[in-house]
């Protein structure tokens, strides 16, 4: 698989998996730009600005649950299969989220739509790095993660129209927001049908006669597609086939063959969590409240952050492949960090209006977010393949709950307590950011351009990794 140039089959795998990512996008800042709609007594829910920063909390401890579960699941039962359990869940759950008549009935949806996003996380990531060439991995794997972004976009305006009492009540616009989100995610649905299973997880698992079914028959499109033959495979690894691993040898493996990795993908995670779900689930709330911007107009202000979070893992992917993943991950981590660092001492001496606060955040998260999304790749790349998927539910959930869960529930009482205590908060992300990048240096692993089991050999390996197909 690593050997296939680009062709149309891989531009298949991209848009069948990688679009979730603009689900997750659309959802989170639906949240975001809806939460002022959200505490007014028109909307049918009227929940206070904590309960905005709990719900966010609760969609994440969702996503965070949820990863662990599938993500177990996946290693267990086949990418394919979870990739397309958790996206039905999803669906199921966001239209649920629609009909929310009380705060307690919104939550739970809340919860079990970030179940199915979070369980998207694991099956999506190990598969898409099972079937994209080495070479492109780090650009592909980057970009993909940051389509997040467009989501994110499309969701800012999204909620403009349907937040215009002209066009919709007070309590339908909202609603209707979570309705699009789904048809949306239907769509994904009917392409996504045609994504292969992962044919490195079918040899491990005992199907390497339908393996090597399923990659003779890519190898024979790409050649189609391209006119070009392939070169011959000389290189070869020996697996003990099994049809299962146990969650404590999982556990082992991870923990402690690897220990030093594992710290890497936890400080990574937590980092971008923090960060990003602090900010971003309340920053509406910033708007509104402490500059006064009107709620309708909110949600324009994320549309250039959007796209400055989306053109950081596009513009700077190719960077990770070609200068190394440790100085770009290091490098935009701190970077992002330090300039978060001036954006808060330039809030807290109230010289930014909301205008220019949004600048500050396009250029801060133009970095940040090619890091965030460099944290997905790291864990997906640096742990055995019998794992991967339980490796990035794991650093996922723990990070994500230790940053995504404390980080809206900070920002949320943050935000009733005034500007100081925003720009408190900001520093705690930007010293939780800079941090990473630091253990980064120390501790990350050079990845780029190399074959996954010459990064990390498979459990199942009867002996050292010396190629692979």
């Amino acid at each position: 698989m690593d050997r296939l140039p680009w062709a149309g089959w891989h531009w298949m795998i991209v848009v069948g998996l990688g679009t979730v990512w603009i689900l997750d996008g659309l959802e989170v800042t639906i949240i975001g730009s809806i939460s002022d709609r959200l505490t007014q007594s028109s909307s049918g829910l009227g929940l206070t600005p904590s309960e905005i920063g709990l719900a966010a909390a609760v969609y994440v401890a969702g996503a965070c649950i949820g990863s662990l579960v599938f993500g177990y699941l996946t290693d267990r039962w086949g990418r394919k299969r979870l990739f397309m359990i958790t996206l039905l869940l999803y669906l199921l759950a966001t239209v649920a989220t629609a009909f929310s008549f009380n705060p307690i009935y919104f939550f739970i949806c809340r919860f079990f739509t970030g179940a199915g996003i979070g369980g998207e996380y694991a099956a999506i990531n190990s598969a898409i790095d099972e079937l994209i060439p080495a070479r492109h991995r780090g650009v592909v794997d980057l970009a993909i993660n940051g389509s997040y972004w467009l989501g994110a976009a499309f969701g800012a305006v999204l909620s403009v129209v349907l937040l215009n009492e002209g066009f919709f009540a007070a309590d339908i616009g909202w609603r209707l927001a979570f309705g699009l989100g789904a048809i949306l995610g239907l769509v994904v649905l009917l392409v996504r049908r045609h994504v292969p299973e992962s044919p490195r997880w079918m040899f491990i698992h005992g199907r390497n006669d339908q393996a090597e079914k399923l990659v003779e028959g890519v190898e024979h499109r790409v050649e189609r597609e391209t006119g070009r033959s392939l070169e011959p495979v000389n290189a070869s690894i020996t697996i003990h086939q099994r049809h299962s691993i146990g969650f404590g040898t999982i556990v082992k493996v991870a923990f402690g063959q690897y220990p030093k990795r594992s710290v890497l993908g936890l400080s990574l995670f937590i980092g971008q969590a923090f960060l990003y779900n602090a900010v971003f689930f309340t920053y509406a709330l910033v708007l509104t409240k402490l500059l006064d911007v009107p709620g309708d107009a909110a949600p324009w202000y994320l549309v250039p952050i959007a796209l400055g979070n989306f053109a950081g893992p596009v513009l700077l992917g190719r960077l990770f492949d070609s200068v190394g993943r440790r100085p770009m991950i290091a490098g935009c981590y701190i970077g992002s960090g330090v300039l978060l660092v001036l954006t808060g001492l330039l809030f807290q001496a109230q010289v930014l209006d909301a205008v220019w606060l949004t600048v500050c955040w396009c250029v801060v998260f133009f970095f940040a977010s090619a890091g965030a999304s460099s944290a997905y790749l790291t864990v997906s790349e640096i742990f055995p393949m019998e794992t991967r998927a339980m490796a990035i539910a794991f650093f996922y959930a723990v990070g994500t709950g230790l940053g995504g869960i404390i980080g809206p529930l900070l920002f949320g009482g943050f935000v009733e307590q005034g500007i100081g205590a925003v720009t408190f908060g900001y520093f705690i992300g930007a010293a939780l950011m800079i941090a990473a990048g630091v253990v980064e240096i120390f501790l990350g692993v050079e990845a780029a351009r190399k074959s996954l089991e010459d990064i990390a050999a498979p459990i199942s390996a009867a002996q050292p990794t010396v190629g692979t197909r």
